[in-house]
């Protein structure tokens, strides 16, 4: 039986006729330690469903399927049990089936549909309300009519801009996989994408300052993703920096870095606004969290620029580092490897 148990793919143990567990084989000695041989079932199972599963079939015969609950590493996780009586004894084997990253895949669905509704409400609910009100209350008066159309267009602009963002999450996600290999001048990128911000700086009155920005820095990348990330990176700390305040671009090169076991390339985007609790640090790349949901779908924010941010980085196999503490501005480190991995 031993030698039966231990050729299962999966986590097995196998109940004897005397209520004991008789076997088990090594992942489920990692599962529930190998001290449970000789113990009763009831004491090494305690969840309910799997008792009652146990009962079942003892008594019928018929096999049958439960869940099983555990902890591993702080983590929860699901098992499917499937339970059958073997041998001419009467043995109970039950093997177990880890379902964990398929409920956390349905469970990210189920939010994803979730905030996606709800950020799609807000705008069609309004549009709603200003189409009817311009049928109506409005039909004739031109300054409603104005007013009330520039409130629609921001809408309409709103749920387009949230569209592209899922559109551009997708695309991402689907070739995260996939290494860059061209190679492209990093430093060039971020004076790019700071020049084309630099009107949006001066609106709010805010100076943006460049260190070591001038001399190439080559790594394999993608040039538009790259884009795309410093854009968010710098945007976000001049929207949700005061009027006046500082952001600073710096760019290094570091011969070898922890982070990526190699030679990389470090641009940091930092800023003197009111930072942030860092206990907020680890929430900020997940899809439509926000600090403050209130201010940032008043500036534009989809809730899914920094989850785009993350997955390029990933792409790129390089790392996203967030620093801040209240009263003392933010540090948003992307660092990227500049050799391509054989």
């Amino acid at each position: 039986m031993q030698h039966f148990v231990d050729a299962m793919p999966l986590p097995a143990v196998v109940i004897g006729t005397d209520e004991r567990v008789s076997a088990l084989n090594g992942q489920a000695a990692q599962l529930f330690g190998s001290g449970i041989v000789g113990r009763h079932y009831i004491t090494s199972f305690r969840q309910p469903s799997l008792l009652d599963a146990i009962d079942q079939i003892k008594s019928d015969g018929a096999a049958r399927r439960a869940r099983y609950l555990s902890t591993e590493a702080r983590r929860d996780k699901t098992w499917l049990v499937h339970l059958a009586m073997i041998g001419a004894e009467g043995s109970l084997l039950m093997s177990f089936e880890d379902l964990t990253a398929t409920e956390e895949a349905g469970a990210m669905r189920r939010d994803f549909v979730a905030n996606v509704s709800h950020e799609l409400r807000t705008p069609l609910t309004a549009l709603i309300g200003f189409i009817e009100t311009l049928r109506g209350a409005a039909k004739n008066d031109p300054a409603a009519q104005t007013r009330f159309l520039e409130i629609m267009e921001r809408e309409a602009a709103r749920m387009n801009r949230l569209v592209e963002d899922l559109m551009c999450l997708n695309r991402v996600e689907s070739t995260e996989r996939m290494r860059p290999s061209e190679i492209v001048d990093l430093a060039g990128v971020v004076r790019s994408v700071a020049n084309a911000l630099e009107p949006l700086a001066r609106e709010r009155g805010m100076a943006v300052l460049r260190e070591d920005l001038d001399d190439a820095v080559k790594i394999p990348g993608d040039a538009d993703q790259l884009a795309q990330v410093f854009t968010n990176l710098i945007e976000n700390a001049l929207k949700y920096s005061g009027q006046g305040e500082t952001v600073t671009l710096r760019l290094e090169r570091v011969d070898n870095h922890p982070m990526t076991r190699g030679p990389a390339a470090v641009l940091s985007v930092s800023d003197t606004g009111a930072g942030f609790d860092p206990a907020l640090i680890p929430r900020l790349t997940e899809r439509f969290y926000r600090i403050d949901s209130h201010r940032s779908r008043e500036l534009g924010g989809t809730g899914l620029g920094l989850a785009i941010v993350k997955h390029i980085i990933n792409r790129h196999r390089g790392r996203l580092r967030i620093e801040s503490m209240p009263g003392q501005g933010a540090v948003f480190t992307v660092i990227l490897p500049t050799e391509i991995a054989q």
